[in-house]
C-alpha cells in the first residue's frame, strides 16, 4: 500500500497533473506532521523494548482482584492514556499484543480485550492534537485554537467516546466478563532505570505540546533522549534503523500528493456537495468514507471540502474521520494493524464479526461525539 502510495504521488508530479508548486506547498504542510510520527514511533517501540507497556498492563491485573470484568475496565484505561498521550497507532501496535498476553496468561477470553484496544484506539483519538495525525493535519486550519485550545474543545466529545465503548463492551461481552480469571504469575522488570527513562519520555510529550510546543518539538527531543538512555545502559542493539517508520511517511505524503491532485480535478467539489454545511452530516459523511477508503484519505479529501473558518464544521470530520471507521477492517491504519497483532497472539477477528460489533458501536458513537461537540 506505501509503494502504491509513494508511486501515485510522484507520478501525479512528474506528470504535472499537481503542479510543481502545489507539491511543494503540500510536502512543507505534511513536514511537521511526519517528523512528530517519526519522533512518537521511534519513541512508543524504544519505551516497548525497555519493557514499559508489559509492566503496565501485567501491574493492573492484581488490582482486578480476580474480577475480568474490572480487569477489562483497568485495560481501557490503560489503552486510554496510551491512545491520548502516544497516538492510536501505539495503542493498536505495541498495546494490544501485552493486553492479549495478559488475558490469555490469566485464562480470560481474549475477544473483549481485543475489541478494547482497537475500539479505544480510534474512539479516544479525540482529544490532543498528538493522539491521532489527523487532528495535527487540522491544527493549522483551526484559526489559532492551540493545543490547549483544542484539547478544550474536545474534552466532552472524547468523553462521550470513551464511555460509549465500555457500556457497549460491557453490554456485549458480558457473559464471558462475568467469569473470574486466575491470578497473574510474578512479574520481573528488567532494566528499572531504563523502564523509568521511558515513562518519564512518553508522559513528558503531551504536556509539552499542551504548553505550546509543536508536537514534534515534544515528540523529537523525547525520542533522542531515550535513545541515548539505551545507548548509556550499552542496549545500543535496540538502535537500529527499523525503528523509523519509513513506510508510513513515504505512505503519507503519496497520499496527501495523491488528494491534492484529485482535489484539483473535481473531487474537491465532489466532496463539498456530499459533506454540505452541517456538522452532523460532515460526521457522518466522515465515517462513511473512512470506512470505505481509510481514514486518513479520508480526512484529506474531506478536509478540502470544509470552507476556510468553518472551525465546528472541521471538528466534526474529525469526529467522524477519527472515531467512525469502526466497521471495515480497512477503515483506520490502526485497525489493520492491531489485526496483525492479534493474529500472532491467535486470536482471530473475522471480518464479518467486526462489521457486526462496529454496527453496535458506531451509531451510537457518533451521535454522543456529536452531541459532546454541540455541548463544548
Amino acid at each position: 500500500m506505501w509503494a502504491v502510495a509513494a508511486i501515485a504521488g510522484l507520478l501525479a508530479v512528474l506528470t504535472t497533473a499537481l503542479p510543481w508548486h502545489d507539491a511543494v506547498a503540500t510536502t512543507q504542510r505534511v513536514a511537521p506532521v511526519l517528523t512528530f510520527l517519526v519522533g512518537v514511533t521511534v519513541l512508543a517501540e524504544l519505551a516497548d523494548i525497555a519493557g514499559l507497556f508489559e509492566l503496565a498492563a501485567r501491574r493492573v491485573v492484581p488490582f482486578a482482584r480476580g474480577s475480568t470484568r474490572v480487569l477489562l475496565l483497568l485495560v481501557c484505561i490503560l489503552a486510554t492514556a496510551t491512545t491520548v498521550l502516544l497516538s492510536l497507532d501505539t495503542t493498536a501496535v505495541l498495546v494490544t499484543p501485552v493486553v492479549l498476553a495478559v488475558a490469555l496468561a490469566v485464562e480470560a477470553d481474549p475477544m473483549p480485550f481485543a475489541y478494547a484496544t482497537v475500539w479505544l484506539a480510534n474512539a479516544a483519538s479525540l482529544l490532543l492534537p498528538v493522539s491521532n495525525l489527523t487532528n495535527l493535519l487540522a491544527l493549522d486550519r483551526l484559526g489559532g485554537l492551540g493545543n490547549a485550545g483544542f484539547a478544550r474543545r474536545m474534552l466532552l466529545p472524547e468523553l462521550a467516546a470513551v464511555v460509549v465503548v465500555v457500556l457497549v463492551l460491557l453490554i456485549r461481552f458480558r457473559r464471558p466478563l462475568s467469569r473470574t480469571h486466575r491470578p497473574a504469575e510474578p512479574f520481573a522488570i528488567g532494566d528499572r532505570w531504563l523502564v523509568a527513562v521511558a515513562a518519564g519520555c512518553c508522559l513528558a510529550v503531551a504536556p509539552a505540546a499542551l504548553a505550546g510546543l509543536p508536537p514534534w518539538q515534544a515528540a523529537l527531543p523525547a525520542a533522542l533522549v531515550l535513545a541515548a538512555a539505551f545507548a548509556l545502559r550499552r542496549r545500543r542493539s535496540a538502535l537500529r534503523w527499523s525503528l523509523v517508520p519509513w513506510r508510513v511517511v513515504l505512505l503519507t505524503e503519496g497520499l496527501f500528493l495523491v488528494v491534492a491532485t484529485a482535489g484539483r480535478h473535481g473531487l474537491d467539489h465532489l466532496l463539498s456537495q456530499a459533506a454540505g454545511h452541517g456538522v452532523l452530516r460532515t460526521e457522518v459523511v466522515g465515517a462513511a468514507t473512512s470506512n470505505l477508503v481509510n481514514n486518513l484519505p479520508a480526512y484529506l479529501a474531506l478536509e478540502r471540502a470544509v470552507p476556510a473558518g468553518h472551525q465546528q464544521q472541521l471538528l466534526g470530520l474529525l469526529l467522524g474521520t477519527n472515531a467512525g471507521p469502526m466497521l471495515l477492517v480497512t477503515g483506520s491504519l490502526a485497525t489493520v494493524l492491531w489485526r496483525e497483532r492479534c493474529r500472532a497472539r491467535g486470536v482471530i477477528v473475522p471480518a464479518g464479526q467486526f462489521l457486526r460489533l462496529g454496527l453496535l458501536v458506531t451509531p451510537p458513537l457518533l451521535l454522543a461525539t456529536y452531541g459532546g461537540l454541540l455541548a463544548g
